[in-house]
């Protein structure tokens, strides 16, 4: 695929505030990298839904980056709002690549069913909701990497090719 665009949101009070260094976000970044997508776009930004949701549509409608990945926030604290803001960005949904994260995460923990992640499209941008540990974010990418490709493939227009998995 050809030279894709990737932003990476870390959703964080600690690490928005300074008490904490971004680690996920940058081993994001070094995965993205290595496959050849050029980062446009990095934010760190507190636990807040509405500041959240309006950095996923502006990287969506104004920046038009294809792949956009957050991490942080997918969990079950009071403060875990970024499945809440996705929701409110996409147009559609892909639950099945979610539940790939997760089934792929129980590999390493039992916790990963606690995960809250969601993965869906507006526009031509693929939104992809990670764990906030380095660790869970880099696992949880790595599992779906191929289909995230694919999907961008079909989302900018083609992509449609049968491969050599697909059944006949």
């Amino acid at each position: 695929m050809g030279r894709m665009t990737a932003g990476i949101l870390t959703a964080s009070d600690r690490c928005s505030s300074g008490a904490s260094l971004d680690l996920s976000g940058p081993a994001l970044r070094e995965l993205v990298e290595a496959r050849g997508w050029k980062v446009t776009a990095a934010a760190v930004l507190p636990d807040d839904a509405e500041r959240i949701a309006a950095t996923l549509r502006d990287w969506c409608d104004r920046k038009n980056i294809s792949l956009i990945l957050t991490t942080g926030g997918t969990g079950i604290g009071p403060r875990d709002v970024t499945p809440e803001a996705t929701r409110r960005t996409l147009e559609k949904e892909l639950p099945g690549v979610a539940e790939l994260m997760r089934r792929e995460g129980l590999r390493h923990t039992r916790m990963a069913v606690l995960s809250r992640a969601l993965v869906g499209v507006r526009g031509s941008s693929l939104i992809v909701n990670l764990p906030g540990s380095p660790s869970g974010a880099r696992e949880s990418l790595e599992a779906v990497i191929d289909l995230v490709e694919h999907a961008l493939a079909i989302l900018k227009g083609g992509g449609h090719e049968k491969t050599a998995g697909d059944a006949a």
